[in-house]
């Protein structure tokens, strides 16, 4: 580019500028209040129209040394200098406030499209410029950790960093949402969600993640999303202790809850009879969870439970006593399980049917 197109680029920017130098410096004054604000504002419009800074403020040195003047160096210079401060925060002040609708603008998308809350084709174009083609299947994964954590949280940046320097610019969007990791990745690459799970856990300190099963479409972003969220809830519910929890092996407890109170019904008929034993359910209760969690090996559960295997085993021959049902027995083992799924679902005993 000619130097006379830069310089007729950057005129606009510069009005006034000659005026003020020659006036103020011939005086040895400091700018007026309008005058540094007419320099605020002619920042602000050169960073709206894209200028860079480095390009204008060496307009304001060639202004400045064209301009000449009878002013000492010394006058003419902090002239300048209050002018291209001036200028300049006008300038990072527009930069902030773009930076601020481009973060709204990005947490709105975000909302709508974890909740499902804009116009699907809208929202589809709107993705586009995320790097997210919403036709295809999606799956997101959700991490969760001792913190709630944000926007520019060092957290997320650890984890943004491996994953771009792993994948590159793979369509994954990373966020967060009510103080949990999100990741957002085409549902044939599996291998970009179980990266960001390895990842998060190590940097939320040992978290938990959970991802949710691919499904098509912008409103199977809402799906997956919601899937990983109840992945998470089961797993607090349940105490299960795997680090990374899948949906999709998930599946049988969501139907196990369809019907509450048909659960209910099984955990009462099953269960309540172990009210009766000498301190309440709930030590027998922990006794079926620690065998079935175990592969009912007594050996292994009692050492969960920190009993000797003949205190156990007085426990399952108690249980059996109460219920008439016998734990080791593969004919009863089956409804056992399921009810002591169905009592930690229901948080039973501790809150009534």
């Amino acid at each position: 580019m000619a130097a006379r197109e830069v310089s007729e680029r950057h005129e606009v920017y510069l009005e006034g500028y000659a005026g003020i130098l020659a006036d103020a410096s011939a005086t040895g004054r400091r700018l007026s209040r309008d005058e540094l604000a007419s320099r605020r504002s002619l920042g602000e419009q050169a960073a709206e129209a894209g200028i860079g800074l480095r390009s204008l403020v060496g307009a304001h040195m060639a202004a400045t040394r064209a301009a000449g003047s009878s002013a000492s160096v010394d006058d003419v210079l902090s002239v300048a200098a209050q002018a291209l401060d001036a200028f300049a925060e006008g300038y990072e002040r527009a930069q902030r406030h773009a930076v601020r609708q481009e973060e709204a603008a990005r947490r709105e998308f975000i909302d709508d499209l974890l909740y499902g809350r804009s116009d699907l084709g809208r929202l589809a174009q709107r993705a586009e410029r995320y790097g997210l083609r919403l036709a295809y299947e999606h799956a997101v994964a959700v991490a969760c950790g001792t913190a709630a954590y944000e926007e520019g949280d060092p957290v997320l940046r650890e984890v943004e960093r491996a994953l771009r320097g792993r994948f590159g610019d793979r369509s994954i969007l990373l966020t967060t949402k009510d103080g949990r990791l999100v990741c957002v990745a085409p549902g044939d690459q599996d291998d970009v969600l179980a990266h960001f799970a390895k990842q998060a856990f190590a940097a939320t300190g040992g978290g938990k993640v959970a991802i949710g099963r691919p499904h098509p479409g912008p409103a199977g972003v809402v799906q997956s999303y919601e899937e990983a969220l109840n992945a998470l809830d089961l797993a607090e519910r349940l105490e299960l202790d795997d680090p990374v929890l899948r949906a999709a092996d998930l599946l049988v407890y969501p139907v196990l809850t369809r019907d509450r109170q048909a659960m209910a019904d099984l955990v009462e008929n099953a269960l309540g009879p172990l009210r009766r034993a000498r301190g309440g359910a709930q030590p027998l209760l922990d006794t079926l969870t620690a065998y079935f969690d175990s592969g009912c090996v007594s050996a292994e559960a009692a050492r969960r439970l920190s009993l000797s295997v003949r205190a156990f085993t007085y426990r399952l021959e108690r249980i059996h006593k109460l219920t008439g049902a016998d734990p080791s027995d593969p004919v009863h083992r089956y409804a056992l399980q399921t009810a002591v799924i169905g009592a930690r679902l229901l948080d039973w005993p501790t809150q009534p049917l």
